[in-house]
């Protein structure tokens, strides 16, 4: 049996000119003795509740979940050092410019595959071939498409320094890997180990950053890999829960408790780093939820109201704003089916009642912005 309290992390193991860290296997029987774990345990299954029941009572937030899907994508790439927002994410790629494509791309590959993922969980269970589609999903035509996209590694990685002799951390040796990522499949299936399925997906987080399998986007991947978790565990029945905005917001902790693991045998903080952030998120993502809805209310009983026979047509733009919040009149035109004339005057409707915004400055190809929207995920 294994103790959170009395963790041994691994050893190393010598090659020829590094030593390459072996992880202790995590598919076993665990137990703590912790008290304050035991506390934040008890929380974190209370605020998970909570937000899981607000998400039922909310109608259509299938409309909202979009947003919480480019976040993420947007948050966990910036970890990595992509630069682009979400209002860029949202951007057609002919409406970036060049020199910030490839950020871009990057973070649109992580929604594709994210979304394709949570799909997927319907026929396939969460798995390494799961993560390897995510995976070639995530790097294809990006940065990282000459790592070998949806496949392990078949060669030595490191994390910082410039080389093997300079690295910070150096993750077990490739052939270890399929073996390792094993473990961690068993592991999450396993419903004989004692542990929460919250501190379950915890201990598998840090695992898969230690054993660091693939050759680019392992922190996108493990990241993705805790909101697949909690899906099919039917933890939450829909995708609102993401770490990755309170992992950016205390990066330094992030990783100094993931090294603490492997250097010090400290499971037990990282763990409840892991607890506090669900317990934070869960409350800024009821919080969110509420401005939404509230924003909504507002927009429809306070500002569209005053449009007279355009209020038919004025609430299908607006609900589709909460879906797509960067639009144009072609769009406009698409989503309302209404001339492209009849969009441009809707829209003016909507400058004047500050739902949008022009955001280009330009003449022509304009593109408008529902400012307050974004502002309620950037909090």
């Amino acid at each position: 049996m294994l103790s959170i309290d009395d963790f041994k992390s691994g050893f190393y193991v010598k090659q020829f000119d590094y030593k390459a860290f072996m992880p202790e296997k995590i598919n076993s029987a665990w137990s703590w003795s912790d008290r304050e774990l035991t506390r934040l345990v008890e929380k974190s299954a209370i605020a998970m509740g909570q937000l899981d029941a607000y998400a039922h009572q909310i109608p259509n937030i299938d409309h909202f979940i979009r947003m919480y899907v480019v976040k993420e994508a947007t948050v966990s790439s910036r970890i990595e050092g992509t630069q682009t927002n979400m209002e860029e994410a949202l951007l057609r790629e002919t409406d970036i410019q060049p020199e910030r494509r490839n950020d871009w791309f990057e973070v649109n590959n992580y929604i594709e595959a994210l979304n394709s993922s949570i799909e997927r969980l319907k026929e396939l269970p969460l798995s390494s071939r799961l993560l390897k589609e995510a995976h070639k999903i995530l790097l294809t035509g990006a940065r990282g498409e000459h790592k070998l996209p949806g496949e392990f590694r078949r060669s030595q990685n490191w994390i910082g320094g410039s080389s093997l002799l300079s690295a910070v951390f150096i993750p077990p040796v490739w052939e270890e890997v399929n073996p390792l990522m094993g473990d961690i499949e068993n592991f999450l299936h396993n419903e004989d180990t004692g542990l929460t399925n919250l501190i379950k997906i915890a201990i598998a987080h840090y695992q898969f950053e230690t054993i660091h399998p693939f050759l680019d986007g392992n922190g996108r991947i493990g990241r993705l890999m805790i909101t697949l978790y909690l899906v099919e565990k039917g933890i939450i029945e829909k995708p609102v829960l993401y770490l990755s905005d309170f992992f950016e917001k205390n990066r330094e902790l992030y990783y100094d408790n993931l090294t603490r693991v492997r250097t010090q045998n400290d499971l037990l903080t990282w763990v409840k780093f892991f607890l506090v952030g669900v317990i934070e998120t869960c409350q800024n993502s009821i919080h969110t939820l509420k401005s939404i809805i509230e924003l909504k209310k507002v927009c429809e009983e306070k500002r569209i109201y005053h449009l007279g026979k355009k209020v038919k047509t004025a609430k299908l733009l607006l609900d589709y704003l909460f879906q797509q919040p960067i639009v144009d009149a072609e769009m406009v035109s698409a989503q309302t089916k209404v001339s492209l004339v009849s969009s441009y005057k809707l829209i003016d409707d909507f400058v004047r009642l500050k739902i949008l915004r022009e955001m280009t400055g330009a003449k022509r190809n304009r593109l408008f912005i529902f400012d307050e929207y974004f502002t309620l995920f950037n909090q």
